[in-house]
């Protein structure tokens, strides 16, 4: 689980609040989070696997680089793959050797082991969770900026740059303010702490606020582009709408549902540490919330990998091609999510799949001026294209798509 409160608790001086969810039942805790993780690290990584269908072929397409958009949601599944180790090995370790925690007190001040393992995963987990918090705030500015501006693939190093230097600075910053000035005798006092959980919560609460607005405008703009010049929307056009739509809120209902409770949560307990006794009866209601959210919290974090994975491709299924040219199609690939009636009909979305570079290319050699829109809105959407084998397959796929979706 990524909480601030677990860094709290390698202070041996730790706050009341703290003490009392991270002591309640560390046993039950501990087996729902590694199960939680454990899963969801499982699926998470079956999913992103090389299927032997429903993966686009290189070979049938021989084009260079993917679409930015198509690495950042990989990245943000590698981010939530390695939080969730963190949380599988962490709760391991207090579930194998409980005594452990134990050795994290005031009495016990010459074995620091158990104090530096504490922080070392703590901070792991904080790193690659905030990351992925990054990486998604990223991704809606991302596909804004596709649809609006065709921006090209050397974006992803800006974005790099922002992410990882955004949560290795906060990580570090609000550690070093946590444990000043000593991790053996950390500095008390609700002021001291508020750094460390707003460099924890600020690019969640980014995300949360920040994300429905540019997917919103996002979804705007590529209904306008949609219509055409002629201002015609046929149902093809609002059927790719509509999977932008669902795609957008999958993500945003994930998001949702596994971080929330810590905001819930983190109220809750910021709440008790105001009081003198948190023990007092009427705070029991308050107790007892803070208590289920914590649980909540400890099952729904690690499963954001999995989930995740569900939200950008569909439910890729147990079909794994472990070939050594399908590992290399692994990464940019993307799977259908309803292509089950393939031969049925002529689908005009596009895959999630769309090289920035093929896109540039087709529009200097094919479209001119004014086609980039129809090539960037195929990046947000699910789906897989039906290619004849025959004949020159990438020239037929642009120019089926501009005839298909001809925009301004």
């Amino acid at each position: 689980m990524a909480s601030p409160r677990m860094e709290t608790f390698c202070c041996p001086n730790r706050d009341a609040a703290t003490e009392f969810v991270v002591t309640f039942q560390p046993v039950l805790f501990g087996a729902l989070s590694l199960g939680s993780a454990a899963l969801s690290l499982l699926f998470a990584i079956l999913q992103i696997l090389p299927k032997r269908k429903g993966y686009r072929r290189l070979g049938q397409y021989p084009l260079p680089r993917p679409a930015s958009s198509s690495r950042i949601l990989f990245i943000i599944s590698i981010c939530d793959i390695l939080g969730c180790t963190g949380v599988i090995v962490r709760s391991s370790v207090w579930l194998g050797l409980p005594n452990i925690v134990d050795h994290i007190s005031v009495v016990n001040n010459t074995d620091v082991w158990p104090e530096v393992f504490c922080v070392g995963s703590a901070m792991w987990i904080q790193l690659f969770f905030s990351a992925s918090f990054w990486w998604t705030f990223c991704y809606a500015v991302d596909v804004f900026l596709v649809v609006k501006t065709s921006a090209g693939i050397s974006t992803i190093i800006l974005y790099h740059m922002i992410t990882w230097g955004l949560a290795v600075l906060l990580c570090v910053e609000g550690v070093a303010m946590l444990y000043y000035p000593s991790i053996s005798d950390c500095e008390q006092g609700l002021q001291h702490a508020i750094p460390h959980y707003v460099t924890t919560y600020a690019p969640m609460l980014l995300v949360l606020i920040a994300n429905p607005v540019f997917f919103n405008r996002t979804v705007s703009t590529v209904t306008s582009l949609l219509k055409g010049r002629q201002g015609i929307y046929t149902e093809n056009e609002r059927r790719l709408a509509n999977e932008i739509k669902i795609r957008f809120f999958k993500i945003m209902l994930v998001f949702f549902i596994c971080w929330v409770p810590n905001i819930i949560n983190e109220s809750l307990l910021f709440y008790l540490e105001m009081q003198i006794d948190i023990s007092d009866n009427s705070l029991r209601n308050i107790r007892n919330t803070a208590l289920i959210t914590w649980f909540i919290m400890g099952i729904l974090n690690p499963m954001q990998a999995f989930l995740n994975t569900l939200a950008f491709h569909g439910w890729t299924g147990f079909d794994i091609d472990f070939s050594l040219q399908q590992r290399r199609e692994l990464v940019w690939d993307s799977v259908s999510t309803s292509a089950a009636n393939m031969t049925s009909h002529n689908p005009v979305v596009g895959t999630t799949l769309l090289y920035q570079s093929h896109v540039q290319e087709s529009q200097k050699n094919m479209m001119g001026n004014g086609q980039h829109h129809s090539d960037a809105i195929s990046v947000l959407s699910e789906g897989k294209r039906h290619v004849n084998a025959m004949g020159n397959c990438r020239a037929q796929e642009v120019k089926r798509f501009s005839v298909e979706n001809e925009l301004k």
